[in-house]
């Protein structure tokens, strides 16, 4: 496996806004996913009937975005069931899929399976209320329910030449936006100022939102691994931690840097960012089809413990990211399985030295048969800012 993308990004580095006709389905096969997740269904010894109730698994199946729907996997045919906010939408999903617009989604849900035959049908019981699934048991008399996890989670891990066209494009801009927001960086500014300023960017660059709530940590406030912003002012000499991206047609960008402000860095602080620095990279180069994913964080913590600081690496390596912001597969030392052809995930070793300063660095990164891609494509160095 080959790692590309690492050249540098010259900062101020724009990349052509989105259009405002951008239509983010454009290639997306949503009837070949359907026969896929039949068929994984049918060799797992399961039901070829599914009831999905999670947003991101319903838009991956269907495109639509809607905080209140499901959707209903049947041997021949596909239901979509939202209520009248989404109707517009949702009937402008493909021709395979049936709309029913209805506030009453679980038992609207199970007429479908109902009406179709169905004898018995999948649900994934954690993405359901305990008052949800009581209901769901009442509304299903006579038809069997199958708890089962993680199908649509493992298809959604092999992410398509859509799906890695927006998670690059949203990458894309969040670096983007990095290199237009540090020359306006200065000492006396407020962690809070910057972080609102680069998700200002964010939207001139037509992103639909961030992908999270942005982390901004400068000082001692680093050391916190998801600090939220506060109005401490930046001062020279200042470690400054920035967790950040932007969300393209539902698909989220992830993706970390780590400054000095005003000044030279220490000989403790370039220290400890050189060993950060060379965890990440061992990493990323190890990252590839079929590597246990408690490898991966073994080898950044190897780095991490010749450094004499591994205890100060307090978190898993990474995470998948698509459709939310943290998916399977979770890269750490606890964790199970491989990474697969086509996955996407962040690789993000961090040092965080308490009252002192952090470090993280942090890429998105997209794997196949053939090589690893760094999506995420920025200077990585301890540069002086502000």
């Amino acid at each position: 496996s080959r790692v590309s993308g690492s050249a540098p990004t010259r900062w101020r580095s724009r990349p052509s806004r989105l259009p405002p006709e951008l239509d983010v389905t454009i290639g997306i096969d949503f009837a070949a996913r359907a026969n896929q997740l039949r068929t994984r269904l049918i060799n797992g010894g399961l039901p070829p009937a599914l009831l999905i109730a999670d947003a991101p698994s319903v838009r991956w199946l269907t495109g639509l975005s809607s905080s209140d729907a499901v959707a209903v996997l049947l041997p021949e045919a596909v239901v979509l069931v939202t209520d009248s906010r989404y109707a517009a939408a949702a009937r402008c999903a493909e021709s395979h899929i049936e709309v029913r617009i209805d506030r009453q989604l679980l038992r609207v849900a199970v007429d479908a399976l109902t009406e179709a035959g169905t004898e018995s049908f999948v649900v994934d019981p954690r993405v359901l209320s305990v008052s949800d699934l009581e209901q769901l048991r009442r509304l299903a008399d006579g038809t069997g329910v199958v708890f089962s996890q993680g199908q649509i989670e493992d298809l959604r891990g092999h992410k398509d030449a859509s799906e890695v066209e927006l998670l690059t494009r949203a990458c894309e801009i969040s670096t983007a936006a990095l290199g237009e927001l540090l020359p306006e960086i200065a000492v006396g500014m407020t962690e809070i100022a910057v972080a609102r300023r680069l998700e200002q960017l964010f939207g001139e660059l037509g992103v639909e939102d961030r992908a999270f709530p942005s982390i901004l940590a400068a000082g001692p406030n680093s050391a916190i691994p998801h600090h939220e912003p506060t109005n401490r002012v930046i001062a020279a000499g200042d470690i400054l931690k920035i967790d950040f991206g932007a969300r393209v047609g539902g698909y989220h960008a992830d993706c970390t840097r780590t400054f000095i402000v005003g000044s030279a860095p220490t000989d403790r602080q370039r220290a400890v960012h050189e060993a950060v620095s060379d965890a990440a990279a061992a990493a990323r180069q190890a990252l590839r089809v079929g590597v246990e994913v408690a490898e991966l964080d073994a080898i950044a913590r190897a780095v991490l413990s010749d450094a004499g600081i591994e205890q100060y690496f307090t978190h898993g390596l990474g995470h998948g990211i698509g459709l939310e912001i943290h998916e399977s597969p979770l890269l750490s030392k606890a964790s199970a399985g491989t990474i697969c052809d086509g996955a996407v995930v962040t690789i993000e070793p961090g040092v965080y030295l308490p009252g002192e300063f952090g470090v993280r660095i942090e890429d998105t990164c997209h794997v196949t048969a053939d090589a690893t891609t760094i999506l995420t494509n920025f200077p990585r160095e301890l540069a002086r800012i502000g």
